[in-house]
């Protein structure tokens, strides 16, 4: 990044930037010939007593001591992805959250408020997108009446790393005491090629609703209570895909007795088809099961008409991660799950 006029460093920002993506250098140790410098690039979320806060695209804010900083300046929105289809931060994080439906919401301004008796955060946590009708904190402590009234703990779900996130509202949840306790990449890309790696998925079969064999092998919830099973039902067009296992399991309604080798959902909503639930027993992983349910779902989801695949993966999710590096993936943006103090 080039910071110098003439051969020197210059701040060409001021507090009334706040708001903006900038790229800052600052001197971390030393000084003179000998300085070392460090860069931020990201959005200024505050600049208040000497102090500024720049959040990059990973959400973790960075604070900058304005006698520390040597050079900066306004910078063009991040560019978007060379790879996959275009999209908003907001039309992909509402069809996100069609994909996931709580079982019980209520609104607050153009804020929603979700909740499933506690399964899973996506669906048990404000969706902040527009505004809520009242001051920030007044929104904040409604929220946190309104979970506390269900006996949840209140989460914010907000984004960071795309045209149009929520930098600041990260930094102002921070400000108010709340943390952020888990992060996730939301990725997206074609769906044609997609629908090609699955060389031989003869073996998935896809079916519309995830019956006791399915949930066998889902590993987000213990015994699937009814929230369970009504937020995976949930969505436009849901398709689940299973390949047969050799586990016995007991109890299944489904007279075929085995928990698959591995499984996957997919939620078909328009041109976009998002990929969910994707697991593999230990014991049948790599032998491309992963790889062969996503192709299957993909073709599904070409028949009915969707272009675009989108899915969201954990950061400290390497395996995951590389799988999905693998297909095509790119990140979008990433969502981080604020938590109350």
């Amino acid at each position: 990044m080039e910071f110098t006029v003439g051969g020197r460093f210059e701040v060409r920002m001021t507090p009334d930037d706040v708001g903006k993506r900038v790229s800052v250098r600052q001197v971390v140790q030393g000084g003179g010939a000998g300085a070392k410098f460090t860069d931020t690039v990201g959005v200024l979320t505050s600049w208040d007593d000497g102090v500024l806060w720049i959040t990059p695209r990973s959400g973790a804010r960075v604070r900058v001591s304005e006698s520390s900083l040597v050079a900066g300046k306004v910078v063009p929105p991040a560019p978007a992805r060379r790879r996959g289809p275009a999209a908003s931060f907001e039309e992909l994080t509402r069809v996100a959250a069609r994909a996931w439906p709580p079982v019980e919401s209520e609104a607050l301004g153009d804020w929603l408020l979700r909740a499933s008796s506690g399964f899973t955060r996506r669906a048990n946590s404000v969706l902040p997108l527009g505004d809520p009708g009242v001051p920030l904190a007044e929104a904040l402590e409604r929220a946190k009446r309104w979970y506390g009234e269900r006996r949840l703990p209140a989460y914010v779900q907000a984004g960071t790393g795309a045209e149009g996130a929520q930098e600041r509202l990260c930094a102002v949840l921070e400000e108010h005491g709340w943390r952020r306790e888990v992060s996730a990449e939301t990725r997206i890309a074609a769906l044609a090629p997609l629908a090609d790696l699955g060389a031989d998925d003869s073996g998935v079969r896809l079916a519309r609703t995830a019956d006791d064999t399915w949930l066998s092998r889902y590993q987000r919830s213990g015994t699937p209570g009814p929230q369970v099973r009504k937020v995976l039902g949930g969505g436009p067009s849901v398709w689940f895909a299973s390949v047969p296992g050799e586990e016995t399991v007991e109890g299944t309604d489904t007279g075929s007795g085995e928990t698959p080798a591995a499984i996957g959902r997919c939620v078909v909503d328009g041109r976009w088809a998002g990929f969910m639930a994707v697991e593999v027993a230990p014991g049948h992983r790599r032998r491309g099961l992963a790889t062969a349910v996503m192709a299957a779902l993909a073709r599904r989801a070409l028949d009915e008409g969707a272009s675009a695949a989108w899915l969201q993966v954990e950061t400290d999710n390497e395996p995951a991660r590389a799988l999905y590096d693998g297909m095509g993936f790119a990140t979008h943006h990433l969502y981080h799950h604020f938590r109350s103090a």
